[in-house]
């Protein structure tokens, strides 16, 4: 295989990726913005964590809210628990690493927030502790995973949401991420502005 082929099939393995998440995830994501839009409409803002790339999509999806996506409209509340350097090694440093979204979800968070929780395996223990904040101070978790959803799956209650990307590999779940994010973007959008 030269190298322009191996490039290619990154192209054909996403393209795979996200036409079989396609059917798999569009109700659980128009679900996500659904409860976003209550959250929002009620005063409510929204919290998002990750690691790694999942901290650039957390922060990613707040810029979008806050800034805007596509269509001009005021800012939307929401806030990338991954920014604050200060909070985020002052937490590492002083408790643990695994405490350093839930800190702040316990801090920042209010009944009718909305937690973004971002870990590609599901197993992240550090966004595990941030969704069990999230459930003490009565917010609704969407939760994005990929493979069999780890040990976040089975956190999830009966108000969460689970966007689980149905691929074992990395790169494809984070991609698959990212276009549910602008697809939850565009809704949430949608939802409040109307039509194009």
């Amino acid at each position: 295989m030269d190298l322009i082929q191996r490039v290619q099939q990154h192209f054909e393995e996403s393209i795979a990726a996200k036409q079989a998440a396609m059917d798999v995830l569009s109700p659980a994501i128009a679900m996500a913005a659904e409860k976003m839009v209550q959250a929002l409409v009620a005063d409510g803002k929204i919290l998002a964590c990750g690691n790694g790339g999942s901290a650039a999509d957390a922060q990613h999806f707040a810029a979008e809210m806050v800034g805007r996506f596509e269509r001009e409209r005021p800012g939307l509340p929401a806030i990338a628990l991954t920014t604050d350097s200060s909070a985020l090694t002052a937490i590492a440093n002083d408790y643990d690493f695994d405490l350093i979204f839930s800190k702040q979800v316990h801090a920042l968070g209010r009944a009718g927030d909305l937690l973004l929780a971002i870990s590609t395996s599901g197993n992240s223990a550090n966004v595990i502790s941030a969704i069990h904040a999230a459930h003490d101070r009565q917010m609704t978790v969407i939760a994005f995973t990929g493979r069999d959803g780890g040990q976040i799956a089975d956190l999830l209650t009966g108000d969460d949401v689970h966007i689980c990307a149905p691929h074992p590999r990395t790169a494809r779940i984070q991609e698959v991420h990212i276009t549910a994010i602008h697809a939850l973007c565009d809704a949430v959008d949608f939802m409040l502005l109307g039509g194009d």
